[in-house]
């Protein structure tokens, strides 16, 4: 009876330490997510204020006409896609100039000496307008001796992200840059040899 008793307390002690782990556990887990869930949110609420300073400085360089869109991605005509060095590949208008440069690593033709070609004229027909969404549209035009093209510039409503697609006037080798909109100052470029 002694050996009953003792076995039946043994096993409760064994049961209620066994829910006591795992009631611990939960609480343990639960905290453990409730902090994630914060930090997450601190996160977020962060990333949104740096995307809305960004997006304010971005529309007031593009407001100054002094700006620098540093190009992640290029997309080609044909719907090609390549991804590239933001430092050399860009559009930038600073002080009525325009400045449209491409540079890839395995191009044999390198006017500029980085893989691409730099081509640079006078802005001109600059026209801004502005969604509901508060997405801002920036169409001008580009004109030099080695350029004539038209130029769509997207700066997406909140943040500094922007698409650009350049449409030469004399043929249909369209060109669609994607990245990130910085007022010249900030931009961290490296220009290659100008063309002409």
């Amino acid at each position: 009876m002694k050996r009953m008793i003792l076995l039946t307390v043994i096993v409760c002690m064994t049961v209620s330490n066994a829910l006591w782990a795992q009631s611990t556990r939960k609480e343990r887990e639960q905290a453990w997510r409730e902090a994630r869930a914060q930090r997450r949110a601190e996160e977020r609420q962060l990333e949104a204020i740096q995307d809305s300073v960004a997006f304010g400085k971005a529309l007031k360089a593009l407001q100054e006409g002094n700006w620098v869109m540093e190009a992640d991605n290029v997309i080609f005509r044909n719907g090609l896609m390549r991804f590239v060095s933001s430092n050399t590949n860009y559009v930038a208008v600073q002080n009525g100039q325009g400045t449209v440069q491409t540079a890839f690593n395995n191009f044999v033709y390198s006017p500029n000496g980085l893989g691409g070609v730099t081509v640079q004229g006078s802005i001109s027909e600059q026209k801004v307008t502005r969604d509901k969404q508060g997405n801002v549209y920036y169409n001008f035009s580009i004109f030099g001796g080695a350029i004539s093209a038209t130029l769509n510039l997207t700066l997406t409503a909140g943040t500094n992200e922007a698409s650009i697609y350049i449409s030469p006037n004399f043929n249909g080798n369209t060109l669609t840059m994607n990245g990130n909109l910085y007022p010249y100052e900030e931009a961290t470029i490296f220009q290659g040899t100008t063309s002409w």
